[in-house]
């Protein structure tokens, strides 16, 4: 028999819809309560806090997410509704990015628009490419405390290096 907690409700119901976790975990709620402990740095890693939650919203983790955030920790209900919905800002750390209108679950895409990185920046590289990998603009900046830099829906790829942080929409 499960206590009569936050923590016995979301494993009752686990185990009564058959919902499964990862193994790492010995039950729902140490699932949920990694989660609830995870979101509030998860934002370092240069994504969103929902963006870095729908990572984990697959399969029978989302319907013990959906049921455990509410129940163990409340200040992140908004977060998860952002996260399930897909309304929620994309950020992008560095790396190799296809340009597209789409976002591909998986896949390293960016959307066309205005983005800016701020903080300390110390050697950061960006560059935009034609789809054959030809540089159409590009910049590297020793020292910056922002850098702002647009999009067009007709490059190929976006790439940054070394430039820390996420690259933020510019509303």
């Amino acid at each position: 028999m499960l206590p009569p907690t936050p923590e016995g409700e979301i494993d009752k119901l686990a185990k009564t819809n058959g919902w499964d976790v990862d193994d790492l975990y010995p039950s729902a709620s140490a699932f949920v309560r990694d989660m609830c402990e995870s979101l509030p740095v998860s934002a370092i890693d240069g994504v969103s806090r929902p963006q870095w939650l729908a990572d984990y919203l697959e399969g029978d983790a989302r319907a013990v997410l959906e049921v455990g955030i509410p129940k163990l920790c409340p200040t992140w209900t908004k977060t998860l509704t952002e996260a399930v919905s897909g309304d929620y800002e994309i950020w992008f750390s560095n790396g190799d990015y296809a340009v597209d209108s789409e976002l591909k679950p998986g896949k390293k895409v960016i959307k066309p628009g205005t983005y800016r990185i701020k903080g300390d920046l110390k050697n950061c590289y960006w560059e935009r490419l034609t789809r054959s990998g030809e540089i159409i603009d590009n910049n590297f900046a020793s020292a910056a405390r922002e850098i702002t830099v647009t999009i067009r829906a007709s490059d190929g790829l976006f790439r940054s290096e070394g430039c820390g942080g996420a690259w933020k929409p510019v509303s």
